[in-house]
């Protein structure tokens, strides 16, 4: 086995999951128009895109699983140990295999991209509602934020946001690539990752935490919209 094939193997699987991903972000888009339309068959399809979205968790999940397997089993193995090498495949099988077992249902739900389609079906109909009852309150306040209150510019870059994540312990929204890299820098540091807004009390922000804010998205892609047309 070389070490070099495994390396080319493991990036295949993560450009796979990547792939992966744009297409959840597609069905989370497509459930959000048909949310919006209010269609009468609008139910049971979105029923049926949630039932697309565990299922591609799962095989998110599984190469997470599988990626992360291989590369904990060829950490141990060096090339000055050729007879450590016959026996990785057989460990990352049987390694492998343990923790499929204990990938749960709940393990899928709580995948960031499920929660994000489910909070983004959820605030298109909220919005649709406000949009037809003006003086409606606000039916969830963790999840119905109005329009002064989310600012379209990340807080680290200070420009529009591209791909806009909500932070699930402080609601605060940044964009995915500089949040990302900010935690990785902190941590490459050694130190936590605090929350970037000001005044923001959260010390510890982690890659778990976020999650992609579909909704904002859509209103910055429709603002760019609307601004190439005048």
């Amino acid at each position: 086995m070389s070490l070099s094939l495994v390396h080319g193997a493991v990036s295949s699987l993560k450009s796979c999951q990547a792939d992966i991903g744009t297409g959840m972000d597609i069905v989370t888009d497509v459930a959000m128009d048909l949310a919006e339309a209010q269609d009468k068959d609008m139910t049971s399809a979105i029923k049926e895109m949630e039932t697309m979205m565990l299922e591609c968790a799962r095989l998110d999940s599984e190469i997470n699983y599988f990626i992360d397997t291989v590369q904990q089993v060829i950490s141990q193995a060096t090339p000055q140990q050729p007879e450590t090498m016959f026996s990785l495949s057989a460990q990352v099988k049987e390694q492998f295999a343990e923790r499929i077992t204990r990938l749960s249902d709940a393990d899928l739900q709580n995948h960031q991209k499920v929660v994000a389609f489910k909070e983004s079906i959820k605030n298109s109909l909220i919005q649709d509602n406000q949009e037809s009852a003006q003086n409606m309150e606000e039916l969830d306040e963790d999840i119905t934020v109005t329009q002064s209150q989310i600012k379209l510019t990340c807080p680290l870059t200070q420009v529009e946001m591209v791909n806009p994540v909500k932070n699930k312990k402080c609601n605060h929204r940044y964009d995915e690539k500089a949040i990302i890299s900010l935690i990785k820098t902190r941590h490459n540091q050694k130190k936590k990752c605090c929350c970037p807004v000001v005044g923001c009390g959260n010390t510890n922000v982690k890659e778990s935490d976020l999650i992609p804010d579909q909704m904002l998205k859509r209103k910055i892609q429709n603002q760019k919209k609307q601004g190439n047309q005048t």
